[in-house]
């Protein structure tokens, strides 16, 4: 079965850094794109960072500057480097990433939180 484990959150102060993980398994497919999502309590879903096939990168506002998205196609992996963290990055983040012909494929999430 194709998954996707996210690894890495924690508790940091604030101007910390977390750097987070996720990892395909289940396939000899690899990741394509894939991209980093946030959910904080009583707020939606959205995006934070993201990867395209060809190694474009986008990034919210809220990040540009601090956090950065990275591939490893040697390990299937995709990493979020998380740095100035700030309390308004605490959430659970997921990652989505399309695995060969498996799209849209979600984690179970990390939570992130950074203490004033």
């Amino acid at each position: 079965q194709v998954q996707l484990e996210e690894s890495g959150g924690g508790l940091v102060q604030v101007g910390g850094s977390l750097r987070l993980s996720c990892a395909a398994s289940g396939t000899a497919f690899k990741i394509t794109r894939a991209g980093w999502y946030r959910q904080a309590p009583g707020k939606q879903r959205e995006l934070v960072a993201d990867i395209e096939s060809d190694g474009s990168t986008t990034y919210a506002d809220s990040v540009k500057g601090r956090f950065t998205i990275s591939r490893d196609n040697s390990k299937n992996t995709v990493h979020l480097q998380m740095d100035s963290l700030i309390p308004d990055d605490s959430a659970v983040y997921y990652c989505n990433a399309d695995i060969g012909w498996y799209t849209g494929r979600w984690g179970q999430g990390t939570q992130v939180t950074v203490s004033s």
